[in-house]
């Protein structure tokens, strides 16, 4: 019984710790900017954008592989992975919003500053990424790995 609680209780300090952390680097990240926007958002938000937003660039970090697995509709792959990240990214218009996603969250957390260094003034991350976005039952592309970008 002893050994159980103190297991319950480790787990309950690492659950929370993460939560705090996370809510941290989410203030950080999607911090106001004048003139920009940026945002963490639930997949349902993200569906919104996509159906009102025509020239919203949607941009998948995930692998190849990842990607020809299904992807958010529209969606360009640019693995984060790449070597030749920036450089592809570039051939995207900074001055027109995006929605990034990966997997589960964190590659995309991961380019969120490096799209806010290049110029992007609005973007838009999927919380939780394409898991997110299965979860609640949205329908997802099927993609080929080919990519124009």
């Amino acid at each position: 019984m002893t050994t159980a609680l103190i297991l319950l209780a480790i787990m309950l300090v690492i659950v929370g710790g993460w939560y705090v952390f996370e809510s941290r680097w989410d203030r950080q990240l999607f911090a106001a900017s004048p003139g920009c926007l940026f945002e963490n958002i639930q997949p349902r938000k993200a569906k919104v954008l996509l159906d009102s937003i025509p020239g919203i660039q949607v941009l998948d970090v995930r692998s190849e592989r990842e990607f020809a697995g299904g992807s958010l509709p529209r969606a360009v792959n640019i693995s984060l992975s790449d070597p030749a990240f920036r450089k592809r990214i570039e051939k995207l218009d900074a001055k027109k919003p995006v929605l990034v996603y990966c997997a589960g969250g964190f590659r995309s957390w991961k380019a969120v500053p490096i799209l806010r260094e290049m110029g992007f003034v609005s973007i838009h991350h999927l919380h939780r990424g394409f898991m997110s976005w299965n979860r609640a039952g949205l329908p997802a592309a099927s993609t080929s790995p080919s990519n124009p970008v």
